[in-house]
């Protein structure tokens, strides 16, 4: 099989730090490398603003093309995003295909997309981006859209496409929208049990976490979007304390928003869930900037209020001086809660777990309770889902000291058998 050989274009702003905008295209080069392209030039300018025709000058376009050419080179990925007629231009000057970063980033999710949801909410962000660039398709045929007298066989095939795609959109989203109900009818399923969202940038070892913490069998590749789909599993934090995580979609630099559009569905576990766990590669050179990616992503899905934890993961490739420079850093400037680990080192992951577990029982409702000694059913229910402190039995009544999720408390303190003998209110 034939491998695409690219050359790559980087024309970040002036304003832009030089380090950064280095780190821009070593990440372009990783996003080529995982869609199955072969990178054989790189070719950089810095400007001051997007050129209107060519996004870049006159000519270094003549300097790509001539690169093309000296390479055998099939295409051109710039860094940036085109507009559809700066895309053209570039085509007609270069004479092989252009795409740009968001359409690069397109092609990975419709190859990594393996659930029906994945595959659908992938082509749905194509679709909407192919739209308004189907002109680039068909400058070939008539400028004539078509209307009333003009549809039928005198339609253009630029309008019959237009068309086409807006009922397949229609009709993703129409299915999308049944996936969604679905999804919401589960997470009901789950009310009263302790969630959590993991989040961050691709690649920060998400899915390695998830398998650390609940030892299930996921799938984890050393590439950028190595798993698009969402998976939950059940953690064992332990004293009888569980939380349901779930692993979301990576995040990165210059989404393509209609991609972040498209996937609103899936992320809505991160709405639904009690925390969001930030995971990121500690050891990333460019990890801060990483960080307000994921925040701006965050703030842009209406998530930037959610109640989070900073998972500094990948701490096994620093020294022990490195970390405790990055811990000092990061709790000097950062009041969100934060933990430093590994999660190819399993007993760096139990401050984790304990803050999971402070979590959850900074949500419980402590109360002392009579209960008759008949009802073994709510018996059984405190000791599954709560957490028991103590039991004493006086005749044929049981009194319990106990911390309860606040769904379940509500519940039971209706019942005739449930007696409130004490309410201390919720642990700090």
């Amino acid at each position: 099989m034939s491998v695409d050989r690219a050359v790559l274009v980087g024309a970040p702003l002036k304003t832009l730090d030089e380090g950064i905008a280095r780190e821009h295209l070593e990440e372009l080069t990783r996003l080529t490398d995982t869609a199955g392209g072969q990178v054989v030039d790189v070719v950089r300018q810095r400007i001051e603003t997007p050129h209107s025709r060519f996004y870049i000058g006159k000519g270094k376009v003549d300097e790509i093309r001539d690169c093309v050419s000296a390479a055998d080179a099939d295409l051109v990925i710039f860094d940036d995003e085109l507009t559809p007629a700066q895309g053209k231009a570039l085509e007609d000057r270069i004479g092989v295909r252009v795409l740009d970063r968001a359409e690069l980033i397109l092609d990975i999710f419709a190859t990594r997309a393996r659930s029906g949801e994945a595959k659908m909410q992938v082509e749905l962000a194509q679709l909407q981006y192919l739209l308004p660039r189907l002109k680039r398709m068909w400058t070939h045929l008539s400028r004539i859209r078509g209307g009333v007298g003009l549809r039928g066989p005198g339609e253009t095939q630029l309008e019959s496409d237009r068309r086409l795609i807006g009922r397949r959109i229609a009709d993703l989203r129409k299915k999308l929208e049944t996936v969604t109900h679905g999804r919401t009818i589960q997470r009901q399923s789950r009310e009263g049990q302790f969630r959590v969202a993991l989040v961050g940038y691709t690649n920060a070892g998400k899915s390695s976490l998830l398998r650390a913490l609940s030892g299930a069998d996921l799938f984890v590749e050393d590439r950028l979007f190595a798993t698009l789909d969402s998976a939950t599993r059940a953690v064992d934090l332990g004293e009888r304390f569980e939380a349901l995580v779930t692993d979301t979609v990576g995040f990165i630099r210059k989404l393509p928003h209609h991609l972040v559009a498209s996937f609103r569905s899936t992320l809505e576990e991160a709405r639904e869930a009690d925390v969001l766990a930030h995971i990121i590669d500690a050891s990333h050179p460019g990890w801060e900037e990483q960080k307000r990616v994921v925040e701006d992503v965050l703030v842009d899905l209406d998530l930037g209020d959610r109640p989070q934890i900073l998972v500094f993961n990948k701490v096994d490739r620093l020294t022990h001086a490195e970390e405790e420079a990055l811990s000092r850093r990061v709790r000097a400037f950062d009041e969100t809660p934060a933990v430093f680990l590994s999660a190819l080192r399993p007993e760096t992951l139990e401050p984790l777990r304990a803050l999971f577990k402070a979590r959850i029982r900074g949500g419980l409702r402590h109360l002392s309770l009579r209960v008759g000694a008949h009802d073994g059913e709510t018996l059984a229910m405190l000791y599954r889902e709560g957490e028991v402190l103590s039991q004493t039995q006086d005749g044929n009544v049981i009194e319990l000291e106990v911390r309860l999720p606040l769904p379940l408390a509500g519940r039971l303190l209706q019942q005739p058998s449930v007696e409130l003998a004490r309410d201390h209110g919720s642990p700090t």
